[in-house]
Order: structure tokens, then C-alpha cells, then sequence
């Protein structure tokens, strides 16, 4: 493991204890769910707008 990646990984974790990343971790899950969900319905908005001729 190389100093520069010890230091990034100690400035983002390094005052957390393991339940609080355990959580940090869950958040950006949901957060990637909720993306994912939201480019679907867009493009599924975009699409309809094409077909209803609005765009």
C-alpha cells in the first residue's frame, strides 16, 4: 500500500469507528439505487415526451 493512499484513506475514515462507516457505506448505496431510479424515470419521461410529439 502505497503513503498516498494510507493518507487519503486516514482523512476519510480516520475519525470514524466501524459502525459509522458501516453506515457511510449504506448511504452511498441507497444513493446509487436512487440515481439508477432516477435516470429510468427520465429517460422513461423523455421517451414519452418523443412520442407524444412535445420535444
Amino acid at each position: 500500500m502505497s503513503s498516498a493512499t494510507l493518507y487519503k484513506w486516514w482523512a476519510k475514515y480516520g475519525g470514524m469507528d466501524a459502525n459509522l462507516i458501516s453506515e457511510m457505506k449504506a448511504m452511498a448505496e441507497e444513493n446509487r439505487r436512487l440515481n439508477r431510479m432516477y435516470a429510468d424515470v427520465s429517460m422513461q419521461n423523455d421517451l414519452l415526451k418523443e412520442a407524444l410529439g412535445k420535444k
